[in-house]
């Protein structure tokens, strides 16, 4: 027999609302405990509280709030700069800013990556294209297939007790520095709050930005989805250059065009994959060698079984003459199916809107008047952050 990869609509299961608030987060291995544990512990009680679904809920609603407030000041004042933003520690403390987070962004960057690399395997490997979507589809137990280790929603428990083993994502990096990444998006308002004290207009897309990214890494992060990693990791490396960006162009240093175009070319990359990426986990289930059930007889509902009208997408070599495999879903929890849906309706708008304003500025080369309407402007504060006339 061979292991395959297949096309599939998702087990009815997986498809509620609210979702499930089963498991509950795991956090990151404790300092020491093995090679690539984090330089330092998360208490579990800390860790757990960030995830409380009122925190980014009530971040991100007294942020527009105060967004929408503060946009009816600054127009009743004619737009004018605020005292504070014409003082020196003013800028110096808007290039602290931009540093911090592109060295931040860079720190998280580098530590997804390795990350990344120890726990994805060859496709070359002998477990081929499935062991690649295997580890980027479980993010507990060992490495292998056959070592996956699920939470079961029919038991409400794992099929086996996760513990502090490396060879798959979460432990290795994600539960870390996603953590971080998570806590990053509430500290991202102070680009907001440079914006208001310019005695500008803070956009609605911005606010929809700032305030949708909470909400998305919160529930990517709080069910443990398999997809957050590639947020985490691409989007920590386009800020990584986006912060650097502005920290140049904050002491008057001119920037060619051409970097712009690649910065909002990176934008929209990032948002076309990452759509594509997150909802096919939805859709795509693999074959496992049977005896990686350790507890399938009496936890039979550990992997939700996917929809029997399937299409077989890959085939891989076959195995042993005698070898029986099953079939597991991409996903197993509503909760993460929640977060991976989250995600790709906060993506689409974005896409759409950064892929007009490329078209408009850069293929049609529209006039400043034209490509500068409200929605453009605003999406155009990824690459005039720096010059404080937008901030993404």
């Amino acid at each position: 027999m061979s292991p395959n990869i297949y096309f599939s609509f998702p087990s009815n299961a997986l498809i509620q609302f609210p979702p499930s608030s089963d498991p509950t987060t795991l956090p990151p291995p404790p300092a020491g405990t093995a090679s690539f544990a984090p330089p330092f512990t998360i208490p579990a009680s800390i860790y757990n509280s960030a995830y409380d679904a009122r925190v980014p809920l009530t971040i991100a609603s007294v942020y527009a709030v105060t967004v929408v407030t503060l946009n009816k000041v600054n127009a009743a004042r004619g737009n004018k700069p605020w005292a504070i933003s014409k003082t020196a520690a003013f800028r110096w403390l808007v290039v602290l800013h931009n540093v911090f987070l592109a060295v931040y962004s860079a720190w998280t960057f580098v530590g997804m990556y390795k990350g990344l690399s120890r726990t994805i395997p060859s496709v070359y490997g002998p477990n081929g294209v499935i062991g690649v979507m295997d580890s980027l589809c479980k993010l507990h137990g060992p490495a292998g297939p056959e070592n996956a280790i699920a939470y079961s929603p029919g038991t409400s428990s794992w099929q086996d007790a996760p513990g502090l083993e490396g060879g798959r994502l979460w432990n290795e990096g994600l539960a870390f520095y996603g953590y971080f990444f998570y806590l990053s998006k509430f500290y991202e308002v102070v680009d907001t709050a440079i914006i208001l004290a310019k005695g500008k207009r803070s956009s609605t897309l911005q606010t929809y930005h700032h305030a949708g990214a909470m909400l998305c890494m919160w529930a990517g992060m709080r069910f443990m989805t398999p997809a957050i990693w590639m947020f985490c990791f691409f989007n920590s490396g386009v800020h990584a250059l986006m912060y650097t960006y502005y920290t140049i162009t904050s002491f008057s240093v001119r920037v060619p065009k051409a970097i712009k175009q690649t910065l909002t070319t990176l934008q929209i990359s990032q948002f076309i994959i990452g759509v594509y990426y997150a909802a096919a986990h939805s859709f795509l289930s693999y074959d496992i060698p049977s005896t990686s059930a350790s507890a399938s007889s009496s936890s039979p509902s550990a992997f939700p079984a996917p929809s029997p009208n399937r299409r077989v997408l890959y085939t891989g070599p076959a195995g042993a003459q005698d070898q029986k495999y099953e079939t597991v879903s991409c996903i197993n929890t509503s909760g993460q199916t929640f977060a991976v849906w989250l995600n790709v309706f906060y993506l689409g708008p974005l896409m759409y809107l950064f892929m007009r304003f490329f078209y408009r500025s850069y293929i049609r080369r529209a006039s400043p008047r034209v490509a500068g309407g409200k929605v453009a402007a605003a999406a155009g504060a990824v690459v005039d952050a720096g010059k404080g006339v937008k901030r993404m």
